[in-house]
């Protein structure tokens, strides 16, 4: 765990893909077509500590939706690109605008269109129901699966690698 640790103290930047780790990977579409997605508030509230601390947040996620629009802008997450289906050039252009590397970069994936980018951060990230393919090439695994704490135990793990978990704790008290 120790190593994993030293990872996440180097993180500037960590990126979500959404279906099946920020939502537990259901697509659930109404008579209308208008998409919906369960979002655990818990991974909210991890990703808005995070920021606090410093860290960059961005989503990369292949599908486009109006729900996914709505839920990071109430995180004042402002890096959200939709509609990826190739994520790597997203994540390069990304990457170079803030300045950083990827050895200073964070990716949380469950399925091979993640890959790509979980072969080259510094901290690749699988949730606890990530494709069995996705779980080879994670350097840790979370608890939790995907849209259930999975986001939110990364986020704290980035915290403690970086010392800050306690401060952040504290201030709710």
């Amino acid at each position: 765990m120790q190593d994993i640790l030293e990872k996440a103290k180097k993180i500037k930047l960590v990126v979500f893909d959404v279906d099946g780790v920020l939502s537990d990977g259901r697509i659930i579409i109404g008579d209308d077509g208008q998409e919906y997605k369960a979002f655990h508030s818990r991974d909210g509230h991890g990703m808005k500590l995070l920021q606090y601390t410093g860290v960059e947040i961005a989503i990369i996620t292949g599908r486009t939706s109006k729900t996914v629009e709505h839920r990071m802008n109430g995180l004042g997450i402002k890096h959200v690109y939709q509609g990826k289906r190739v994520k790597l050039p997203v994540f390069e252009q990304l990457i170079n605008e803030l300045g950083l590397t990827p050895d200073e970069c964070a990716y949380v994936g469950d399925d091979w269109v993640d890959l790509a980018i979980m072969s080259r951060v510094g901290l690749a990230v699988a949730v606890q129901d990530a494709d069995r393919i996705v779980k080879k090439h994670a350097h840790w695994i979370t608890p939790s699966k995907g849209g259930h704490g999975a986001a939110r135990e990364l986020c704290e793990l980035i915290m403690e690698g970086q010392g800050n978990l306690q401060d952040q704790i504290e201030r709710h008290f």
